[in-house]
């Protein structure tokens, strides 16, 4: 697709600072004092021409809106610089209404499970989540609330250690924080792969990885 960027490009060409790239797009959080405000916001976002497969989504509570921005094709997931642009115009819209962001409130989380059989296992998991097929490793809520699925196909068994995990993807100025109290918390570093990806573990050993996307290229 033309004007692909990669995480790292689309933070660089955020002048505004308010956005993040997470794992399923780039994101922003915009404070708001109420459903009221927050629905004139998400009016104005949807009023932008020119969206088509860059639409925005937005998650609306009564303290704040959260838009991701991601362009969805059938060959392509990812960011281009039309999401550039049209961040811009949402920044602009906030700007308007006197809306300030607030990417402290910004994560995105997935599921991960280690398959060594790819088709059976997501097949399965197609069908008691009801959710639908994303490229050939994802599975997707077709109403966009909950948690995707990834599957990381294995070539040899792994029974010491937890076949399902979870993945928190944080901005890159969040994660030395939530770090830092995962091992607060009781947890154990167990892999330090920085500056994008650690996993870390409960006191049980069972494992979650926090990324980055931020600064990758």
């Amino acid at each position: 697709m033309d004007g692909m960027l990669s995480p790292k490009g689309f933070q660089e060409a955020d002048a505004s600072g308010r956005w993040r790239v997470l794992g399923d797009g780039a994101c922003a959080f915009f404070r708001t004092g109420s459903m009221r405000e927050a629905a004139e916001f998400a009016a104005a976002v949807a009023d932008l021409p020119g969206a088509g497969p860059h639409r925005p989504d937005l998650d609306l509570r009564s303290e704040g809106v959260t838009v991701r921005l991601v362009a969805v094709e059938p060959d392509f997931w990812g960011l281009t610089a039309r999401e550039v642009a049209l961040a811009q115009d949402i920044s602009a819209v906030a700007d308007g209404l006197g809306l300030e962001s607030d990417p402290s409130r910004l994560q995105s989380v997935q599921v991960a499970v280690d398959a060594m059989s790819h088709p059976e296992v997501i097949r399965f998991w197609k069908a008691v989540l009801g959710y639908d097929e994303r490229g050939e490793e994802d599975l997707a809520d077709p109403l966009g609330r909950n948690a995707p699925f990834w599957f990381q196909e294995m070539d040899a068994p792994r029974p010491q250690r937890n076949r399902i995990h979870v993945d928190v993807f944080l901005p890159h100025d969040r994660v030395e924080a939530r770090l830092a109290a995962a091992l607060a918390a009781g947890g154990v570093m167990v892999r330090d792969r920085s500056p994008h990806w650690w996993v870390v573990a409960d006191p049980e050993g069972n494992e979650a990885c926090v990324s980055t996307l931020g600064t990758r290229d």
